[in-house]
């Protein structure tokens, strides 16, 4: 990869401006220069704010920093676990919303919630964990009946991920169904709607994700060496087993803590690790990091554009990411299939 640091100073950038835009953007705009003075101040303690209204520093520090945070995180979980699960089955289509992993973290997560919907923050950590088991199951099962031998044929990979998937949506909404009181807050949820809002559900998810991305990041080079094959790969010193363990380890964690928190939102793990293999290669040592980064970027805006499309009505954020996400699918499923022939 060529100018790698000039890559990751463009990345920054994109994240910054696309962050500045997502807390100042609304209902009540607040200008760049207002949001970076409120941030700085409030954060790091520089500068005066006296001449800025009370209520704009309470809108910018108590509903809009968390949410964007939240979506930034969210977003950079589910493109960094995408192009892990891209690298580990080697597979172009695999992201955690396609092969079942989000719909069984999902499950996992309302399984918590029906129990006793959490209200504090010590609640909301068993959410995640849950989240955890669900996608570790998923996972498994997924791989367990597309696998066909040593090999794993992509139709093989894509119908297991959606049958199972259709499996823990029905049972996911069944549950839901029959939470009455919660049923329209776990709908929101459902479609990524981010139905928690606040600092509790950001503090909550930062621990799992910040593990998650670590082991992720480390993982590149084996993800390199992986790409050879299994065998090939044991002869090159790599402890297979370990690697692919610690792998799917990372990207199921990062996805059941996004999942918990923000909903089921899909095609962002497919969408922006295309996106980074095709503008800056196939390394994954950066092209994970660089996924992550990405990823959170491309998640503010989807986020942007479901607050204000149709304003003052919310759009769940899910949907805007289907919308975009589903032609993008088509056409790297035909570009694959034009590579195979």
């Amino acid at each position: 990869m060529k100018n790698t640091r000039n890559t990751y100073y463009i990345c920054l950038i994109i994240l910054f401006i696309t962050f500045i835009a997502s807390v100042g953007i609304g209902s009540v705009p607040i200008s760049p220069m207002i949001t970076v003075r409120l941030l700085t101040n409030q954060i790091l303690g520089i500068g005066v704010i006296d001449d800025i209204p009370a209520t704009m520093a309470d809108i910018l520090m108590k509903i809009r920093l968390p949410h964007a945070i939240l979506m930034l995180l969210t977003g950079a979980a589910l493109s960094g676990s995408g192009a892990a699960y891209q690298g580990l089955f080697r597979n172009p289509l695999a992201d955690p919303f396609l092969i079942g992993v989000a719909s069984g973290a999902g499950l996992g997560a309302v399984v918590a919630m029906s129990i006793n919907w959490p209200t504090n923050l010590i609640g909301m950590y068993t959410i995640p964990l849950s989240a955890f088991v669900g996608a570790i199951i998923t996972i498994f099962l997924v791989y367990q009946f597309s696998r066909v031998g040593k090999r794993l044929p992509m139709a093989s990979l894509i119908l297991a991920g959606v049958a199972i998937s259709s499996f823990t949506n029905a049972i996911t909404s069944l549950l839901m169904l029959q939470s009455k009181e919660e049923v329209h807050r776990a709908l929101s949820w459902l479609f990524g709607g981010g139905a928690v809002s606040g600092w509790q559900p950001v503090l909550a998810m930062f621990p799992y994700l910040l593990i998650g991305a670590v082991c992720l990041v480390i993982s590149g080079h084996s993800l390199n060496v992986l790409q050879f094959g299994e065998e090939q790969a044991q002869q090159l010193g790599l402890s297979v087993d370990k690697a692919k363990l610690l792998v799917i380890f990372a990207a199921s964690l990062s996805t059941a803590a996004a999942v918990a928190f923000a909903g089921i939102i899909g095609f962002i793990g497919l969408i922006v690790p295309h996106l980074i293999r095709l503008l800056w290669g196939t390394d994954y040592r950066h092209l994970i990091p660089l996924s992550i980064l990405g990823g959170g970027s491309t998640l503010l805006i989807a986020d942007l554009l479901a607050r204000t499309l149709f304003a003052p009505q919310i759009l769940p954020v899910g949907i805007v990411t289907a919308l975009t996400g589903a032609p993008f699918f088509l056409w790297i499923l035909r570009r694959v299939k034009a590579e195979g022939t």
